[in-house]
C-alpha cells in the first residue's frame, strides 16, 4: 500500500510542471518518470529506515516522498537544460 502512496504523491506533484518551462528530458514523460521514481527511491529508502512494512501507512509516509518527486523533476528538468544548451551551442 505504501508503494501506491508514494506513487500518487510523485504523480499529483508531477501536475505542477505545467508551470515551469518544458526542458525536461524527455518532455512532460520524462518529467512524469523522474518524479515517480525519485518519490518511490525516497519512499523506499525511508521505510527500510523506519522497519516498516510495505504495507505499513501513515501521514509520514506520504510527507517522505515530497523530497524525492521534487529532486527528481529537478533531476529530470537539469539534464534536459543541459541537454537543450549543448544542441544550441552545437548549431551555433
Amino acid at each position: 500500500m505504501a508503494a501506491l502512496v508514494w506513487f500518487t504523491v510523485g504523480v499529483a506533484l508531477w501536475h505542477f510542471t505545467v508551470f515551469i518551462p518544458d526542458r525536461f528530458w524527455g518532455g512532460i514523460v520524462g518529467a512524469l518518470l523522474g518524479a515517480a521514481a525519485g518519490s518511490m527511491v525516497t519512499g523506499v529508502v525511508a521505510q527500510i529506515a523506519m522497519a516498516r512494512s510495505i504495507g505499513e501507512t501513515d501521514l509520514v509516509t506520504v510527507i517522505v516522498a515530497v523530497p524525492g518527486a521534487v529532486l527528481g523533476i529537478a533531476l529530470v528538468y537539469v539534464i534536459g537544460s543541459r541537454a537543450e544548451s549543448e544542441r544550441e551551442a552545437a548549431q551555433a
